[in-house]
């Protein structure tokens, strides 16, 4: 209790009067920090770290059922995403011990590889937990990633608004646990670390509206660049989406203060080309890698609309919130992953009651603008309430088409919406705390009406802990290294049948030692057509031993001379060593396929392998 009591009072106090309607940047208390508060930082250092324990001890509950059984299950309702993220938690481990490529790889999708930047990133998470994987494997390096990206994220939050923004602790580790513990970032915890990395998205901001100081323009450039590029090796998607939503906040700040802005103009233009060029140094491979490298891709496989939200959504519950439940039918979102809105309406009514009541405030007025901008761009092209019909045009169709926004998944462009929400319940939280509100309206007293109203609001959007699932097995022929008498290091080891997701997780269980053919990833259409899409077309022997497995194939099986010398010439293309068979439902099926391929295969520990070195070397 008194550490909670020391976090609700902690702070300096509000700067001018009460109703003074502060600036972007204008920090409480000033630049210089009085003797008292030099006197209390020991103090403000212990409720820092009681509010660090708080928001660890929230990313823990939500990830909890993960935890309890690391190697054996899956957390989340999307194991897919999971499954391909532990693999480049493996691959950015294995470039690091081997000192190779971390944006491409061939050792998935064998042999044409795939690119990585275009894909999930995370190559910072991964070579910084790299040491973790090679220890402990890449399922308990993806746990401790997605916890530590809910109480990084709530912590970063929290550091900068207590610094900066309102004058109560309290105040500023409700609006981090706003940003970090909302619907959209434990949805996004379904198997989207990239989404949840935003550790750094506070500094950043802060560092934006810093352009409206005075300074020094090329140090400030350079501290903005560092964490842009930063940035760019965690997420390159979040990064985009922030950048987004400064230019909002930009146009807000240009709609209610003009002038001022105007004023501002060219010291921001010196600081953002300081910082731009020190980015472009920073990230010229990996950004060349992006647009121009091997594997690159434009755009995104699916519709816009497919994955835009429904009206609707910003006053339901999500999924994983206490007041959510069983996926919504009425599919307000793309999937449960794609619930980045959902926040009920207690929640969206009292969010509209504040901006009302803080309406004179600039920073208010900015967050406001912010947040319904970037929910209508959610939207798509065309928003409807529920059910998708003709609707009526939204704003997304201005932006629909760009490069960068065609890659963009619409329904994560209410992240904004969601810190925007996240800070202004901050404010809230603070202005009760320091009695900057009105104290009665009409005869009722305002305060406990407000504090009821947010606590009514906020409940109902507490995040359950994350459902986890039992993994399927990978055979201890791989997870315990028996394939290396088999395959050489850099060639490819082909599960039979061939299927996307078990080249993925065998792959990993092996820590990306051998390739795998296809696999789960974004990649171009053809050699001469970018245009994004899902994985690979299997090659004519994948199709064989799939309708095989599938038992489309029926019994007897004849395998044609045709049939053989493609078996032969699509093994030389993945550049195989070794066709592997685990325990299946239609082995003896599979084995006589195999066997009609490449000669009588050997039972090694629990598989079937046939060595094919002879035939690809």
């Amino acid at each position: 209790m008194t550490a909670f009591h020391r976090l609700a009072t902690e702070g300096t106090e509000a700067p001018g009067a009460a109703g003074e309607a502060p600036g972007l940047a204008d920090r409480p208390g000033g630049d210089e920090p009085s003797g008292s508060a030099v006197r209390s930082r020991p103090a403000s250092r212990r409720a820092d770290l009681f509010a660090l324990l708080l928001f660890l001890a929230g990313a823990f509950w939500v990830t909890a059922h993960g935890w309890r059984d690391v190697p054996g299950r899956v957390l989340g309702r999307q194991p897919f995403d999971q499954d391909f993220n532990e693999w480049m938690l493996a691959h950015a481990a294995h470039a690091v011990a081997h000192l190779e490529n971390p944006f491409f790889s061939t050792l998935q999708n064998a042999p044409d590889g795939v690119n990585l930047v275009t894909n999930v990133g995370i190559q910072l998470p991964g070579v910084l937990l790299a040491p973790l994987t090679l220890l402990g494997g890449a399922t308990l390096s993806y746990l401790v990633l997605i916890t530590a990206n809910l109480a990084g994220t709530a912590f970063a939050w929290y550091w900068v608004l207590s610094r900066h923004l309102v004058t109560r602790r309290l105040a500023a580790a409700v609006g981090g646990a706003c940003c970090a513990f909302a619907p959209a970032m434990i949805s996004h915890s379904n198997g989207h670390p990239h989404i949840t990395a935003q550790w750094l998205v506070p500094l950043i901001v802060w560092q934006v509206v810093r352009l409206t100081n005075g300074g020094r323009p090329v140090r400030d450039g350079l501290i903005l660049g560092a964490l842009v590029s930063i940035q760019f090796f965690v997420s390159v998607e979040i990064l985009f989406i922030l950048a987004l939503g400064c230019v909002l906040a930009l146009v807000g700040q240009l709609l209610f203060r003009p002038r001022a802005t105007l004023a501002v103009v060219p010291r921001a233009l010196g600081v953002l080309a300081v910082a731009g060029a020190f980015t472009l140094v920073l990230t010229a491979y990996p950004l060349w890698m992006q647009w121009f490298g091997p594997g690159h891709r434009t755009g995104h496989p699916a519709d816009p609309d497919k994955y835009a939200l429904r009206l609707a959504s910003y006053v339901n519950y999500a999924t994983q919130s206490l007041a959510g439940g069983s996926p919504d039918p009425r599919r307000l979102a793309a999937n449960v992953t794609e619930e980045s809105s959902f926040y009920g309406w207690p929640l969206a009514l009292f969010a509209l009651g504040a901006v009302a009541c803080l309406r004179r405030e600039h920073l208010v007025r900015v967050v406001a603008f912010t947040a319904v901008a970037s929910a209508l761009l959610s939207l798509g092209n065309t928003i409807n309430w529920a059910v998708r019909g003709s609707g009526v045009p939204g704003p997304f169709r201005l932006l629909n088409g760009l490069p960068v926004v065609d890659a963009m998944v619409v329904a994560r462009f209410a992240l904004i919406t969601t810190a925007a929400l996240g800070i202004l319940v901050a404010v809230v939280v603070d202005r009760l705390l320091t009695g900057r509100l009105r104290r009665r309206l009409g005869g009722v007293p305002l305060r406990p009406v407000v504090g009821l109203a947010l606590a009514a609001a906020l409940v109902p959007v507490l995040p359950m802990p994350l459902p986890a699932a039992h993994r399927p097995s990978v055979p201890h022929f791989v997870t315990g290294g028996g394939w290396r008498e088999y395959v050489a290091p850099g060639r490819t080891l082909v599960p039979v049948p061939v299927e996307n997701m078990t080249s993925v997780r065998w792959g990993t269980a092996a820590g990306v030692g051998f390739a795998v053919p296809q696999g789960y990833f974004l990649g171009p259409t053809s050699p001469t057509d970018d245009t994004g899409r899902w994985g690979v077309d299997p090659r004519p022997t994948a199709v064989l031993w799939t309708e095989v497995a599938t038992g489309e194939r029926p019994a007897p099986i004849t395998v044609t001379s045709g049939e053989r010398e493609q078996a032969v010439a699509d093994v030389r293309h993945w550049k195989a060593d070794a066709v592997v068979l685990p325990r299946h439902r239609r082995q003896d099926e599979l084995r006589s396929v195999l066997d009609a391929c490449f000669g009588p295969g050997r039972r090694v520990d629990d598989v079937w392998v046939w060595d094919v070195r002879s035939l690809t070397s």
